[in-house]
């Protein structure tokens, strides 16, 4: 599916017990071999006579001739984070993703996004563990654009350990410094070009809220994050500067066969009241109201996309 498409499209996937029953991947972290697609820029709903379908998402400008940068935006809520801020009329937008192996996701964003919009996409990447490298990050944003209104710090890896004893150092380190040091480096950096007005956003997890049980170290990181984004919103009110998070609930994107089995997959989503894994588009609706002046009065907050699961906040 395509960026810029106006018509509605059908949705067979979308139906609760069919899109399980469709689900199959490449343990890759290539989107473009997850099936069903994850759809980026239209939103689940449904016609006049009750049937499931995916209505076009429509921008009305409300980030026009803002910049963005996005981190983990390759694929995913990422992608379609990016998507629907060009459909907003974002004029400039900044792709963080990690190394080689993402290239083909990184560049098929770029390439749908800046054909069928008029905003720019620039890519880089680069591990965000690391403040040198989130420095290098920066500063390719500044060189390109000139300027920052939004920073979105949505890049994540998870590791699925059933043991709590059988947990790896290295890989706690490792997720650690991608889902809570990652998010602190850049939003350290970036708070040096961020006015009055600028926005930051951050990713969190439903993990944060409920726990889950094979992802100890990742629910934990989840729970910093909420954290971070609550006390970094008390100091940077007076400069006018507003720190939001989204949790979402379960989503399809390449981040889940990267982490299950294909008989796990077949329960995946199914503890939420809708019974479905949203699509990526369903999560970034919530980054658009979050960057957009019709959350002006929103700062320290968590928006729970997660398909009616109810969470103590």
């Amino acid at each position: 599916m395509t960026i810029g498409f106006d018509q509605d499209l059908p949705a067979d996937v979308y139906e609760y017990n069919e899109i399980r029953k469709n689900m199959d991947w490449e343990k890759s972290g290539v989107a473009s071999l997850l099936k069903p697609p994850p759809v980026s820029q239209h939103l689940p709903s449904f016609d006049a006579k009750g049937n499931p379908c995916f209505k076009a998402y429509r921008g009305s400008g409300k980030l026009q001739g803002k910049f963005a940068l996005i981190t983990g935006a390759d694929s995913g809520i990422g992608r379609s984070i990016a998507t629907l801020y060009a459909l907003e009329g974002i004029a400039g937008i900044t792709i963080v993703y990690r190394d080689e192996q993402e290239d083909a996701d990184a560049m098929y964003t770029k390439n749908t996004i800046e054909a069928q919009s008029d905003c720019k996409i620039h890519l880089i990447a680069r591990d965000i563990g690391y403040e040198d490298t989130c420095k290098e990050i920066l500063q390719s944003h500044l060189d390109t654009f000139g300027k920052l209104d939004i920073l979105v710090n949505n890049a994540a890896e998870q590791h699925k350990v059933t043991r709590v004893e059988d947990l790896d150092c290295n890989t706690v380190e490792r997720t650690f410094r991608t889902n809570v040091f990652g998010p602190i480096f850049m939003t350290k950096l970036a708070c040096n070009h961020l006015v009055a007005g600028g926005v930051i956003i951050n990713t969190a997890s439903i993990a944060a809220y409920r726990g889950m049980d094979v992802l100890v170290d990742y629910s934990a990181t989840k729970g910093a994050v909420v954290s971070f984004t609550r006390a970094l919103s008390q100091q940077l009110a007076p400069r006018r500067i507003r720190v939001n998070a989204v949790a979402p609930g379960p989503v399809w994107t390449p981040l889940i066969p990267n982490t299950f089995t294909r008989e796990e997959i077949q329960n995946f989503g199914s503890f939420p009241p809708f019974k479905r894994p949203a699509q990526p588009c369903e999560i970034a609706a919530s980054f658009v109201f979050l960057a957009s002046d019709d959350s002006s009065f929103m700062t320290g907050q968590v928006v729970h996309p997660n398909g009616g699961t109810v969470v103590n906040t």
